[in-house]
């Protein structure tokens, strides 16, 4: 590609110099014209140049996740969550985190899709046990490279050509994802407490906001984790040996992120809400060893829908995904499962988040001396 956009931009030139147009005329048509001509093939691709990782569950899934979480929250939770307009802005969020697929920008290509994923047939390859996997982010790339660097037999050269965004070396950040939003909506819950106590309504308003904000967003990583295929290598078909004879079809991915969905009656979060567990507080799990509680039931949460990849590719080998079919009810409810499995998860993290914010010592300190200046005569 970038060989022939240099190819045309030359002859543009050459030509428009011929015809006797200026330098500067010529230039500008030409850079003109390969602007859009890169944003036509960006927009083709855009589901899948970025890492080689598509989308997990089209907005439509997404938004449900979100709207499934909100039902499972107790009556006790934050009111102000439940308002229509909120509930709205919480389901509309849902499908922020692919939005920002849709900008070219290397930083933010870099940052974005890894957070989305988590490969973990990639953890074995490099030699690292989960019960070793740090809940610190860029520790955890420091554990990674030294793993690829012990075990190079594992992992294929990577093609400088094709890692402009330098996210080849990553195998996905998605537990630390999910744990750290947890850790900021946790944050935004305490100093919404000061704000409460001793705040303006604007301040109260913006907190609640900044809330809204978050669990909306942080739903999208949640939902990632209940699409089995962002859990492993095998993403978009089958890779590499295949002795059970799963697809290997490039078109997996997508299907299962909603395609088998529209072809069979889109998704109704109004029908599986009478599906929907209650949210529960999660407590430390008896593997967390040490480590951040929500880091390791994030990273629980991941294993048992890697679990479910192969049972998958299974259900397509038998005829379950073909939308055609009478056995396509198998694949309804399997997806369909996992959609009510990220609205649990994320009612869940969300109401942990609530209960487990401590008052925000710091900022109850500031309020009490603004309030103690301000009655001052």
């Amino acid at each position: 590609m970038d060989g022939y956009l240099e190819f045309t931009e030359s002859w543009l030139e050459a030509t428009l110099w011929s015809r006797k147009v200026s330098n500067q005329m010529a230039r500008y048509l030409s850079q003109l014209f390969m602007r859009k001509l890169l944003s036509l093939w960006f927009a083709a691709t855009a589901t899948v140049f970025i890492t080689g990782q598509a989308f997990a569950w089209d907005y439509e899934g997404h938004r449900a996740v979100n709207q499934l979480a909100l039902a499972s929250l107790p009556a006790d939770f934050p009111a102000f969550v439940r308002s229509p307009e909120a509930r709205e802005r919480i389901a509309f969020l849902a499908g922020e985190p692919d939005r920002w697929r849709n900008i070219s920008d290397l930083p933010l290509r870099h940052i974005n899709p890894p957070d989305h994923f988590f490969d973990l047939e990639d953890i074995e390859a490099a030699g690292i046990s989960l019960s070793q996997l740090t809940e610190f982010r860029y520790s955890f790339t420091v554990q990674l490279a030294a793993g690829r660097a012990a075990n190079p037999e594992h992992f294929p050269a990577i093609d400088p050509e094709k890692n402009s965004d330098h996210t080849r070396e990553l195998i996905g950040f998605l537990p630390w994802s999910i744990s750290e939003c947890y850790a900021k909506l946790k944050s935004e819950f305490s100093y919404l407490k000061s704000y409460e106590e001793l705040g303006t309504p604007q301040e109260i308003a913006n907190a609640q906001a900044n809330i809204i904000y978050l669990m909306g967003v942080m739903g999208h990583y949640v939902g990632d984790g209940a699409q089995p295929l962002h859990t492993t290598t095998n993403y978009n078909g089958w890779v590499g040996a295949n002795p059970h004879g799963y697809t290997t079809a490039r078109t997996f991915h997508s299907w299962i992120d909603g395609g088998f969905f529209q072809k069979t009656g889109g998704i109704s979060s109004a029908a599986l809400v009478t599906r929907l567990k209650p949210a529960a507080f999660l407590t430390p799990p008896s593997n967390a060893a040490g480590r951040d509680a929500m880091f390791v039931n994030a990273l629980n949460y991941l294993t048992t829908q890697h679990a479910k990849v192969e049972p998958l590719y299974e259900l397509e080998k038998n005829g379950g995904l073909n939308a055609s079919a009478a056995s396509s009810v198998a694949g309804r409810t399997f997806l369909e499962n996992q959609i009510l499995v990220a609205g649990n998860m994320l009612g869940s993290i969300w109401l942990t988040a609530w209960r487990e914010a401590p008052q925000d010592v710091y900022l109850h300190a500031q309020l009490l001396q603004r309030k103690a200046t301000n009655a001052a005569p």
